[in-house]
C-alpha cells in the first residue's frame, strides 16, 4: 500500500511538473492487455509517452536505470496500442520521456526529465 502511494505521489509530482513546462495531459495510468502508460502529455503538436520511475531507495539502482531494455519494449507496444485505440493522436510525432526520481536525496531535489530518451 505504501509502495502504491509513493508511486501516484511520484506521477502526481511528475504531472505537475510536465504542465508547468506547458504540456497537457491526454491520459493518465492508460492501461490494456500490452502494459500501462504512466502519463500521456501533448508538448505542442508531440505526443508525449512518460514514464515515471521512483526509487526511494539507491540499493537495487536508480530510477532511470530500472528503465532497462525490456521496459522500453513494452513502453513501445503499449504506445502502439494506444496510437490504435486513440486514432486522433496517430498522426501526431510521438516521443517517449522518462521521469526519474530518487527519494535518497530528497524527491524535489531529485527529479531528473529526460527527454526523447529513447526511440521507438
Amino acid at each position: 500500500m505504501d509502495r502504491q502511494r509513493s508511486g501516484r505521489d511520484a506521477e502526481a509530482l511528475a504531472h505537475r511538473h510536465l504542465t508547468a513546462q506547458g504540456m497537457r495531459l491526454l491520459a493518465q495510468n492508460w492501461r490494456c492487455r500490452c502494459g500501462e502508460l504512466d502519463l500521456v502529455m501533448l508538448d505542442g503538436d508531440t505526443v508525449v509517452f512518460v514514464e515515471v520511475r521512483y526509487r526511494q531507495h539507491l540499493a537495487w539502482g536508480g530510477a532511470l536505470e530500472s528503465v532497462d531494455a525490456r521496459k522500453r519494449m513494452k513502453l513501445v507496444r503499449t504506445a502502439h496500442y494506444f496510437l490504435q485505440k486513440e486514432p486522433r493522436w496517430a498522426r501526431h510525432p510521438c516521443r517517449f520521456d522518462v521521469i526519474a526520481i530518487n527519494a535518497d536525496k530528497g524527491v524535489s531535489s531529485q527529479l531528473n526529465w529526460i527527454r526523447n530518451a529513447f526511440d521507438a
